[in-house]
């Protein structure tokens, strides 16, 4: 039987656990949350449309995947202390650091723009006009990173994060069938076949769930938190964190269309969350609300992962603990990428939809370069020495790198010859 200094031991070792992980915990909940971004969302509301509970169990896959691939990038800042633009180009060269930078960049600034897509649509259920959004969405991701503190950004980012978990209360008011949420979650299968609308739908759920700015963006994070290898335990905890919450949120959105919109051809998470409305407006605010606070974090942190990795790169200071003047070309980037993408949303005829659409699809097609340049990165036993990845661990990421390569090729082929598998 314990003693009673025992029992007091164990309880002040847990309780200084709890506290040593809150003081690490934030890059994995963030950037696992904000891939759940206004895109994500669209993603999840139409999957549910569409196909109703029957993908659930595609979905529940992506949350070890996603594990996977972040899990090295905590190992990755916390030894090296650099972002992952700078280690790519001391590992590999200009010409592939570059190319990676560039296409970065790009991915970026388009998903930037479909967040504010997103936010503009979800305020204008409300009634509040697109510039409006616009300017005010401005104002809170300027202020938010012109304080000077990583760690006051951390804060205000969490919080958001929890108004994203908006999706589940959501999902228990519309009362699902359990039992075929159930099937839906643990039995795989393939509605319709594995035809190329089938394909589309589930590269768009893997690019919404795993993408090259996240592998970026939380690595950057690791090394301005000041993370030390000491802190990696904690570090993939609060990673797996993240990726049980990124599919809770998932999961509980593809079952709120699936359950009161199977069937209807629902192009966006707006117009999901207007056609709820009259069936359930609670529900439908909920669906916009979420849908907002997506598009806000998604559009906050893939900024700074183009801003991180622009600063890494050319040599500018890029820390959120370094004011406007201490690190003005950091603050400057930020400000030009989050205007211009906002920008584009008030273009009259814009083809916000492609946009969308390309985005989803485009991020799936770049993630395998991504993942391979991590791989052989966490591999570099001179860089990493005992935190280098392990046979085993190896073996996964080469078999996530192969899969994204024979579903995006399956895409193609079906692209350029929708007879072959219909």
């Amino acid at each position: 039987m314990a003693s009673v200094s025992d029992l007091y031991y164990n309880y002040r070792r847990v309780i200084k656990a709890i506290v040593t992980y809150l003081m690490i915990a934030g890059p994995g909940l963030i950037v696992m949350i904000a891939d759940n971004d206004a895109g994500g969302i669209t993603t999840y509301a139409a999957t549910g449309a569409k196909y109703g509970y029957n993908l659930l169990w595609f979905l529940i896959i992506l949350g070890p995947v996603a594990y996977i691939v972040q899990e090295m990038t905590v190992r990755l800042g916390a030894v090296t202390k650099r972002g992952h633009a700078e280690a790519i180009f001391d590992a590999f060269g200009s010409f592939w650091g570059w190319f990676s930078l560039f296409d970065l960049g790009l991915t970026d600034w388009l998903t930037l723009i479909t967040e504010f897509i997103g936010m503009t649509a979800a305020a204008s259920i409300f009634g509040i006009p697109p510039i409006i959004t616009i300017v005010v969405v401005l104002i809170i991701m300027w202020a938010m990173v012109l304080g000077g503190k990583y760690w006051t950004w951390e804060k205000i980012m969490l919080a958001f994060c929890a108004l994203n978990l908006v999706f589940i209360p959501a999902a228990i008011m519309v009362h699902p069938d359990i039992s075929a949420v159930i099937k839906g979650a643990t039995i795989p299968n393939f509605p319709g076949g594995l035809n190329g609308e089938l394909l589309f739908f589930l590269m768009a759920n893997i690019g919404t769930t795993i993408a090259p700015w996240m592998i970026f963006f939380q690595q950057s994070s690791v090394v301005d938190k000041g993370m030390k290898e000491k802190d990696i335990p904690f570090g993939k905890l609060d990673t797996a964190m993240g990726a049980v919450f990124t599919i809770l949120i998932a999961v509980f959105c593809v079952i709120v269309t699936g359950t009161l919109l199977y069937g209807a051809k629902v192009d966006s998470a707006a117009q999901a969350a207007q056609e709820l409305m009259p069936i359930n407006p609670w529900v439908g605010t909920m669906l916009a609300i979420g849908l907002f606070d997506a598009g806000l974090i998604g559009a906050i942190c893939i900024s700074l992962a183009s801003s991180w990795a622009w600063g890494e790169v050319v040599g500018w200071a890029h820390s959120l603990n370094h004011g406007s003047a201490q690190a003005p070309g950091f603050y400057l980037f930020y400000f030009l990428t989050s205007t211009t993408a906002a920008a584009v949303v008030l273009i009259p005829g814009a083809p916000l939809v492609l946009i969308t659409l390309f985005v989803q699809v485009i991020a799936v097609t770049l993630l395998p370069a991504a993942m391979v340049f991590l791989i052989i990165l966490l591999n570099d036993e001179e860089i990493m020495g005992k935190y280098k990845n392990t046979l085993f661990q190896n073996i996964l990421g080469g078999l996530i790198v192969l899969s994204l390569i024979i579903l995006s090729t399956l895409y193609a082929v079906s692209t350029l010859f929708p007879e072959l598998l219909k």
